[in-house]
Formats: C-alpha cells, sequence, structure tokens
C-alpha cells in the first residue's frame, strides 16, 4: 500500500489545486456556479484519482486511476485556456498554473511509466 501523501505527484496535485482556489476568487460572480465550480472540480479530481490509485493494490489499477487524473489535469489545461481568453485573471497568474500543469503532466506521465515497468 501507498501513502499519497509522499508522492511528488500527488504534492503538486494538491498545490495547483491550492492555486486554483484562489484565482478562482477573482471570478465573476456570475460564474460561481458555472467555470469556477468547473475547474475547481476538474482540479481537486487529479489529487483525489492519484490518492485513490495509491489504495489499489496493483500497478495495473494505479495507473488507470492515474490515467483518469491525467483527463481530469488536460481539463484543466483547457479551463485555464479559457480563463486567459476571458481575461478573469492576470496574464501571469495564468501562465504560472499552466506552467504547474504542464509539469505536472509530465510528472504523472513518467510516474506511470515506472509503473508499466515494474
Amino acid at each position: 500500500m501507498r501513502d499519497f501523501r509522499k508522492l511528488k505527484i500527488w504534492e503538486l496535485a494538491h498545490l495547483l489545486v491550492l492555486n486554483i482556489y484562489e484565482i478562482t476568487k477573482l471570478f465573476p460572480k456570475e460564474e460561481l456556479y458555472g467555470l469556477t465550480s468547473q475547474l475547481r472540480r476538474a482540479s481537486v479530481s487529479i489529487p483525489t484519482n492519484i490518492a485513490e490509485g495509491c489504495g489499489k493494490e496493483s500497478n495495473k489499477d494505479f495507473a488507470r486511476y492515474l490515467n483518469i487524473a491525467l483527463g481530469s489535469l488536460s481539463e484543466v489545461q483547457y479551463l485555464l485556456y479559457l480563463v486567459r481568453e476571458l481575461n478573469y485573471v492576470s496574464e501571469e497568474k495564468v501562465s504560472v498554473l499552466e506552467t504547474n500543469a504542464n509539469d505536472l503532466k509530465k510528472m504523472i506521465y513518467s510516474y506511470q511509466s515506472k509503473l508499466s515497468n515494474t
């Protein structure tokens, strides 16, 4: 059994969620049940699936949950693109989150690859 809190990919995913919650506070109030909710739910899904996968016995099962996390991460990346297009948050803040999301995606792919080799 793995402890998800010891995984760098979980730690970075968790930090991404915290940062997304911060920026979504800046969104227009009419987006509370739209884009704000969607971006928050998609981001929370990433570390949640990493944590859930850690509870699985086989590497194959864990890799499947990492794949789901990658899907949610792609959704977050699109929503960040949309946020940029709508000018809801400064270019600088969105760029930092996009860089973090790209780095996390690479790390998850790498970790997933190591799982399939063991």
